[in-house]
């Protein structure tokens, strides 16, 4: 037997899974469990010690360790940028051997975080480079083996900012590479906290504002990010303070991971002074975003263009940070030749381990058996007995459902209703959407909706919309593109006709962020928006996650205290039903 233990740590969104005879068989972020700190950059021992746990295994049966991380690649590139900013590099450079101290020391203590021996465990280490490791979670995963064009691109990991590759087979050959300082990840954040984002991971926030503004700062932005035929892509590099060192993934007093500044005053002068967090949302920030998203959009189809020179084939695996942008992703799938799009439903770093440890069966092991991920539904589950003594225990209403036919019909009469329902069932979500398992849903139609959920559960920006959860084969109904979305990252233009009679799930430009929901890979989601368009005629739910400022619920009993502290309607535990009467809060 073989069993590969994946992870990543030491920066944000820490995460492992677990692999055995080449089959995906637990992933796990280390923000859902433990202290539930957002993109946790903790050593995942929470998340180790769960999936060794529920398959049944010591580490003492684990014959690989595959890390996400080389510190070993792009030396010429690190090298160069030392020599080229000594004192801008230095602060990195201590951060990089630290870093190094930090993993050894782990994996000698590795044992002792899972309680066990030391003497009894015998694996070997395997380290993947950062992109390396992306590329290999989407492409490893999906379902192609013919020639498909591999590409991860986000701020940086191993000193890179992009890769593009061939794949085909058990085989990904690196065809290039951009080194720092030049990254996109870094430009769009650098903007994002320009506009006042600025805590770790709030880009889509960009992106959700975009559309409120218009593109005003096109010819600025055109400066600050670079395209011609013989680059994927350089950065007017005055205008951004990024990878100066300081302790990546370090947390302050809150446990929030500390951000430096990523943009420098050459960037003031041009916009003006920048938003402070708290302060009034005005029409120059939605224009910032607006010229912000568009020059992502136009680098990132300038990059797939080249990528299609080298790889000619309508196939995509994708992954990296900035492959979460569902605007692009849309438009690289309407105005190139890639089609065929999977992307890692773990896109960001939390994926990486995933693709160390595939990674590792593939070239290590040698092995070409190909695994394909067809759901997200990777992360713990918890038995029905749990979940009735704390829905018995709680105080509320409570209706026990026979099986999983009344549960949907019951479920989509509330929804239909109006109510705004949890919907807690089965393995959680790998990755950062909630697809269905650990998901508030409600009714699309109802004009007030969204404005309800922000005031009763989420507390956010009013100016960030809802997705929209689909009948795979409803979508050519409600969407003017036809793709397959499973884990929620298109955000396409709704139909015409439909945009008011779903307001809910229509943003302000007419486009909805799309998750497609087959009988195969969640048949009870699919069972409960089937149910849903019998009692309205409509085929689809928004789709929220479980939470409220807080990482996805995992537990029975956090699901019932988000229940509980917010103004949500009713909740769907497994198959027990909880709903609030009068005076219950």
């Amino acid at each position: 037997m073989s069993a590969i233990l994946g992870f990543n740590a030491f920066h944000a969104d820490s995460a492992a899974c677990l692999v055995v005879d080449g089959q995906l068989v637990g992933a796990v972020a280390e923000e859902r469990l433990g202290d539930r700190q957002k993109h946790s950059p903790a050593f995942p021992a929470n998340a180790i010690r769960r999936l060794l746990s529920d398959a049944g295994l010591r580490l003492r049966d684990i014959t690989h360790v595959a890390m996400a991380r080389d510190p070993s690649a792009n030396r010429a590139a690190k090298a160069a940028y030392v020599a080229k900013n000594p004192f801008k590099a230095a602060g990195a450079v201590v951060e990089h051997l630290g870093r190094n101290r930090r993993t050894q020391s782990t994996l000698e203590q590795l044992a002792e975080v899972c309680g066990e021996d030391p003497a009894q465990v015998r694996f070997e280490t395997v380290g993947v480079e950062h992109h390396l490791a992306h590329i290999a979670s989407a492409y490893y995963l999906s379902p192609f083996e013919e020639l498909t064009a591999g590409f991860s691109y986000d701020a940086s990991g191993d000193f890179a900012s992009m890769m593009a590759a061939r794949c085909e087979g058990t085989r990904i050959e690196v065809l290039d590479k951009v080194t720092l300082p030049h990254s996109l990840g870094f430009f769009y954040t650098a903007l994002c906290q320009f506009i006042g984002f600025d805590e770790f991971g709030e880009e889509y926030k960009v992106m959700g504002l975009a559309p409120y503004g218009e593109d005003q700062y096109g010819e600025l932005m055109r400066e600050l990010v670079r395209l011609d035929d013989s680059h994927w892509y350089r950065l007017a590099t005055d205008y951004f303070g990024m990878h100066e060192g300081g302790e990546s993934g370090a947390v302050d007093d809150t446990q929030r991971i500390i951000m430096g500044r990523f943009f420098t005053d050459r960037l003031i002068k041009a916009l003006g002074t920048p938003r402070r967090r708290n302060d009034p949302l005005t029409q120059r920030e939605k224009d910032i975003a607006r010229s912000t998203q568009v020059r992502f959009e136009e680098a990132a189809i300038h990059c797939m263009t080249r990528l299609q020179g080298l790889v000619p084939t309508s196939r995509l695996a994708m992954a990296g940070g900035c492959a979460l942008n569902g605007v692009a992703n849309a438009r690289i799938h309407r105005e190139t030749p890639f089609k065929d799009h999977y992307l890692q439903a773990a896109a960001s770093d939390d994926g990486i381990c995933l693709g160390a440890a595939f990674w590792c069966w593939h070239n290590v092991l040698g092995r070409s058996e190909r695994f394909h991920m067809q759901h997200a539904f990777w992360g713990p589950e918890y038995p029905d007995e749990r979940m009735r003594a704390v829905a018995e225990g709680s105080g509320f209403k409570v209706h026990a459902c026979a099986d999983d036919g009344e549960l949907v019909e019951v479920a989509a009469n509330l929804i239909a209703d109006g109510l705004v329902t949890g919907w807690y069932q089965g393995r959680s979500e790998w990755g950062p959407r909630a697809l269905g398992n650990r998901s508030i849903l409600a009714n699309p139609a109802i004009p007030t909706m969204k404005n309800t959920i922000n005031a009763k559960i989420k507390r956010r920006e009013s100016f960030r919309p809802f997705a929209p959860s689909v009948l795979t084969e409803e979508v050519p109904t409600y969407f003017e593109q036809t793709v397959d979305s499973p884990f929620m990252q298109h955000v396409v233009k709704i139909r015409p006709e439909w945009r008011e009679r779903l307001p809910a799930v229509t943003h302000v430009d007419g486009t909805g962020r799309l998750q497609t929901v087959d009988k195969q890979s969640n048949p009870l989601y699919h069972a409960l928006i089937s149910a849903f368009q019998r009692r309205t005629g409509v085929g689809l739910v928004l789709n929220t996650s479980f939470n409220e400022n807080e990482p996805i619920v995992d537990t029975p009993e956090q699901a019932l205290d988000c229940f509980a502290r917010t103004d949500m309607d009713a909740l769907c535990l497994g198959r027990y039903v909880l709903t609030k009467t009068q005076g219950d809060a």
